[in-house]
């Protein structure tokens, strides 16, 4: 579940977060709803304390609405200041950001950004590991899409009734670097975005895994879905019942006690490459959640690895690049084709040599 409203305009500073009180998510049944304001904020709101919570429900920050008030929608929640106001299934909670807390892609100054591919349609990007693709959570201040409108109001591009607002249309995780595609107008956006659901781009990545796989290449085809375990809302695990997700792989080199894989997406669930390669046995070097688990990765969001924590992981982030994407331009029908090397990161882990096929 996004803490984002949805449709939201990227080109805007973020204003406020919507978070729907759902049992589902929740994991209890509806009438077992029963929780106070500052401990659901805290279990959506991880990286903040408890106490930090409090202050923002008592600085007038946090709105809430019942059942009866979400026809009308954030608009007609009401200011809570008691951050032990009991939720029920159905209320809407609302976290408003502050003015000056809210960064302006354009205001923001970071221009920062590595066009690979550009027509009249579509840009591909190269988004650095450790990079948000938009703002959300503890990131709200730098971005990839901020970056872009940054740059593309430096261009000149971003008013006017042919405005370019470059958006979106995937995402990759925070930690993965690599090839971003977005549409540079609505109906440029919409068609990419076809392609995507429709499985006609290609998307091919390159990992450092743990082990060395036995045999050159093969199939992953388990089925994914939420972990419903553990501390970590957004693990996902390998499930009967979960959506079909297939990944095949081939091994690129060996070094050691690691591999450079090669993959390729057929489908696009969420953490799919790294759930895949973990219950394949050779888990994602780096990984704070599927080779770390759920004690590390909470370390890491309060910058508290230990020593140990760094020699199981073996690097900083999640060894994960999205080297090749393949789509049809908007623009001329066109197919384009657009690859990005081994970043220096992975490559001293396992040497630079060819990657090509």
């Amino acid at each position: 579940m996004g803490l984002l409203p949805k449709n939201r305009d990227l080109s805007r500073p973020l204003e406020r977060l919507e978070i729907p009180v759902d049992a589902s998510n929740l994991q209890l049944r509806v009438e077992e709803v029963n929780m106070r304001l500052d401990l659901f904020l805290q279990h959506h709101l991880s990286w903040k304390s408890r106490s930090a919570i409090q202050n923002l429900v008592r600085a007038g920050q946090v709105r809430v609405s019942e059942p009866a008030g979400q026809r009308e929608g954030a608009e007609a929640a009401a200011v809570e200041l008691r951050p032990g106001r009991r939720l029920r299934h159905g209320f809407l909670v609302v976290v408003d950001i502050p003015a000056q807390a809210r960064v302006s892609p354009v205001a923001s100054g970071n221009d920062e950004l590595d066009a690979v591919y550009e027509d009249d349609c579509a840009l591909v990007v190269e988004k650095p590991a450790g990079l948000p693709v938009h703002p959300s959570g503890r990131h709200l201040s730098d971005s990839l899409i901020q970056r872009v409108h940054a740059h593309f109001a430096a261009r000149g591009e971003a008013a006017g009734e042919q405005a370019c607002r470059p958006r979106l249309c995937h995402r990759l995780d925070r930690e993965t670097s690599g090839l971003v595609l977005l549409g540079k107008r609505a109906e440029a956006h919409a068609e990419l975005s076809r392609q995507f659901e429709e499985r006609e781009v290609e998307k091919e990545y390159l990992a450092i895994v743990q082990g060395v796989p036995a045999g050159d290449s093969g199939v992953i085809d388990y089925s994914i879905g939420s972990a419903r375990t553990g501390s970590v809302r957004l693990k996902m695990a390998v499930r009967a019942d979960g959506q079909e997700a297939r990944t095949d792989w081939s091994l690129v080199r060996a070094c050691g006690a690691l591999s450079l894989l090669r993959l390729r997406l057929h489908t696009g669930r969420q953490h799919q490459i790294r759930v895949h390669c973990a219950a394949f046995g050779h888990p994602v070097v780096g990984d704070k959640l599927y080779l770390g688990g759920d004690e590390v990765f909470e370390r890491s969001l309060s910058d508290s690895l230990t020593e140990a924590d760094w020699r199981l992981l073996g690097l900083g982030r999640q060894a994960l690049h999205h080297h090749r994407l393949v789509f049809v331009t908007p623009v001329s029908g066109e197919r384009v084709e657009v690859v990005s090397p081994l970043p220096d990161d992975m490559a001293q882990l396992v040497g630079d040599g060819d990657v090509r096929e």
